[in-house]
């Protein structure tokens, strides 16, 4: 193993047991303090995991620059697709300024109420998915421990699944490496399933309307 992978491996050691002890000084004090401390060691061990797997050459997951960040309670994420077409809805994350703490607010996609969504268009979409695991079993996923986050947008480095496909298509007569060399897999994680799919790229619309008016413009994109 070369120096640099044992430089990393330390690192990675070192992030552990920093999460270890800010973990345990959490759960005694549970103050202002212990939890930035938390907070900033759970980052810090993302980030030795990614350094130590992209050394490695290994799938790993990377953050990656996003527009927007999802509700984390209830993003109630939808996934819209045809053989050619793939458009991924959720609400975006909000501040109730009022808030207090004494309530809750219910999320109800059958009202006519106007609020924040986003809709996030998937250029060239090959394959999606959306399902388990939820954020209880989050931990079971095979890539747990290599930059795999919750509530972020990732991208998924040297898939697994991405090459899976590549091996597929690659019996075609016409296969044709260059229809794949931008194919990525992307990955959200939400508060009740994960979605994930391999596309070239995205785009991003902010929507201020009613979930089921959205849900109707996306139904027509889909068919145009």
């Amino acid at each position: 193993m070369s120096v640099n992978k044992n430089h990393y491996e330390d690192k990675l050691n070192e992030a552990k047991a920093r999460l270890k002890k800010a973990s345990i000084a959490v759960s005694t004090k549970n103050t202002g303090i212990e939890w930035s401390e938390f907070n900033k060691a759970s980052k810090n061990l993302l980030i030795c995991e990614r350094q130590l797997a992209a050394s490695k050459n290994e799938e790993h997951a990377d953050v990656m620059d996003f527009p927007v960040a999802w509700d984390v309670g209830a993003p109630l994420p939808h996934l819209f697709m045809n053989d050619h077409k793939a458009y991924l809805l959720f609400y975006v994350k909000s501040v109730d300024p009022d808030w207090d703490g004494t309530y809750t607010t219910i999320v109800d996609t059958a009202s006519d109420k106007a609020t924040s969504l986003a809709l996030v268009e998937f250029i060239h979409c090959t394959s999606a998915k959306l399902g388990a695991p939820n954020d209880e079993v989050f931990e079971g996923h095979p890539l747990y421990g290599k930059g795999l986050e919750l509530y972020a947008p990732l991208q998924i480095i040297n898939s697994s699944w991405v090459k899976e496909i590549k091996e597929i298509n690659s019996i075609h007569t016409n296969h044709n490496p260059e229809n794949w060399k931008n194919a990525k897999h992307f990955f959200f994680g939400f508060h009740d399933n994960v979605f994930e799919c391999i596309a070239d790229s995205f785009k991003v619309e902010l929507h201020q309307t009613s979930f089921k008016s959205l849900m109707h413009i996306v139904c027509q994109k889909l068919v145009e």
